[in-house]
């Protein structure tokens, strides 16, 4: 049983890492030296690198927020984890840990469609980027890790 506990552990703090750099990291979406970000938007050339905020349009503000949120319930779904691991009665379940990673795991896929829905037409060199693809992947993540938690009990 320590094993499968250990194993949840590092999946839920895989999952935080995931988030963190998907949230924070400037490459959603790349095109030469053009870098499109939730914050910023980009610029490599000859002069240097310079950065601009991203617009203020309403579906990337919603990405936006979606993902904070995703973070945000991820990291309080960790700390209801160690508090229900210390507080919680022989054979119980971690029922509000397992909500908080499943709404974070809903947020996740909320703001990764939102953004591959209504993200600016591209031309053919354009490619998502490596934060985008882990958008993706922290989804799936932290559903499996919110339904490991619904199943797993507390044991002496």
């Amino acid at each position: 049983m320590l094993v499968v506990l250990i194993a949840t552990v590092i999946l839920h703090f895989l999952d935080l890492i995931l988030l963190l750099i998907s949230t924070s990291v400037n490459a959603w979406r790349t095109h030469r030296e053009h870098s499109y970000d939730l914050w910023y938007d980009c610029r490599s050339s000859n002069e240097g690198h310079s950065c601009i905020n991203a617009n203020n349009a309403d579906w990337l503000q919603a990405v936006q927020a979606l993902m904070v949120l995703a973070t945000i319930f991820c990291l309080l779904s960790l700390i209801f984890f160690v508090w229900q691991l210390f507080t919680l009665t022989k054979g119980g379940r971690f029922f509000i840990t397992a909500i908080f990673q499943i709404l974070s795991s809903l947020f996740v896929v909320s703001g990764a469609i939102i953004y591959t829905v209504m993200s600016p037409a591209s031309e053919s060199s354009d490619s998502y980027g490596y934060a985008f693809v882990l958008a993706w992947l922290a989804f799936p993540l932290t559903l499996i890790s919110g339904l490991i938690y619904i199943v797993l009990r507390k044991k002496e």
